[in-house]
């Protein structure tokens, strides 16, 4: 075996994470380490890198930029999986799968973005199938956990008639990643109606609900992000729809609103958040309500325990796939209890 060999066998439990320096970043890189996995942090500036103290954390930090398809491949090195927290996805997300793939690795991203959703699966369905391995876009708050949600609801289900997601947030102070990536997402928001994928009706539809405390009585309007390119892949539905609460929307598009601020040793912001999902079939309506704390800390256990499970080969499927058809739902939800708050309920919508 040859020095360069020995250099990069892969160490099983090595994440390599991409983007680790930002705010998300920083999240999972810790859930890493508290889950007994070996993060390897990588960014595009050394520097900021060493701001972020992960040497005093015993991490390996390693330098590499998208447009570098060797230091990428040099940075990956060692890998078993990559997590990719460094958006705008549409500019990082295709670079990024396509040096997993070339190392043969796992990959997954925090995307809210719908077009870098179809774009990672119309381009590397088929060269993730080939490869074996697992890639999953927007495997946290946005995107992946509307989906898990949406099957476990589903359960013995295989269609909907209906299917409605509600995210709503007491307040939202966005990072610098999320007003960057809104500023270049202009691309139209697509949701399905009659059984199509398509653009949303403008102006875009509202819906009132009422949810437990700090919410009460909330407003939303017709605003999907990620979850629904995942969701249609799996559910056969005639109407998708997702809704995001005035009060955050308000917020995010406020430029002078601030960015979060810790309120506790863990980084986490006093953000409240709640997401329900509503399908309904016949005469029958399933409910499932998800609570928890800050958008962007609880995107780091949703993603960690993706890792970890792909890692202990705890999958269904590989290849380019959504959250849901690589995982069993109900119980990946379950191991998040400690993070989310998760009840559901079956009524009749006509009942006798």
């Amino acid at each position: 075996m040859t020095m360069h060999q020995a250099d990069i066998i892969r160490t099983p439990h090595s994440v390599a994470v991409f983007g680790a320096n930002g705010h998300t970043g920083r999240f999972v890189v810790t859930e890493l380490l508290r889950r007994g996995l070996k993060p390897i942090a990588i960014g595009r500036n050394a520097g900021r890198l060493a701001e972020a103290g992960f040497a005093e954390l015993g991490v390996e930090c390693r330098e590499a930029a998208t447009e570098d398809d060797e230091a990428l491949d040099g940075a990956l090195a060692g890998a078993a999986a990559v997590i990719n927290c460094a958006g705008p996805f549409m500019a990082t997300a295709d670079a990024v799968v396509r040096a997993a793939l070339r190392a043969g690795i796992h990959y997954l991203d925090i995307t809210a973005e719908q077009p870098s959703v179809q774009a990672t699966f119309d381009r590397h369905e088929a060269a993730a199938a080939k490869a074996g391995v697992v890639v999953i876009p927007a495997m946290g708050f946005y995107g992946g956990l509307a989906d898990l949600l949406v099957a476990a609801l589903m359960g013995e289900w295989r269609d909907a008639d209906t299917v409605e997601i509600r995210v709503a947030l007491d307040s939202w102070l966005p990072t610098k990643g999320t007003r960057v990536t809104g500023e270049k997402n202009t691309s139209r928001r697509l949701s399905v109606s009659g059984g199509q994928l398509g653009p949303v009706h403008q102006p875009p539809a509202e819906k009132v609900s009422v949810l437990p405390a700090p919410f009460g009585r909330q407003t939303f309007v017709e605003l999907p992000f990620s979850e629904v390119p995942l969701i249609v892949r799996h559910v056969r539905t005639r109407e998708l729809h997702s809704y995001l609460s005035t009060t955050a929307l308000r917020d995010v598009r406020d430029p002078s609103t601030p960015p979060p601020k810790a309120i506790d040793q863990t980084g986490r912001s006093a953000q409240r958040f709640a997401v329900e999902v509503i399908v309904t079939q016949g005469d029958l309506r399933r409910r499932i309500l998800a609570q928890g704390q800050d958008i962007y800390a609880v995107t780091a256990p949703i993603i960690c325990e993706a890792v970890q499970r792909i890692l202990s080969g705890d999958i269904r499927d590989t290849g380019a796939k959504p959250p849901a058809a690589i995982f069993d739902a109900a119980s990946f939800l379950q191991a998040l209890g400690a993070n989310l708050l998760i009840e559901a309920a079956e009524t009749l919508l006509f009942p006798a």
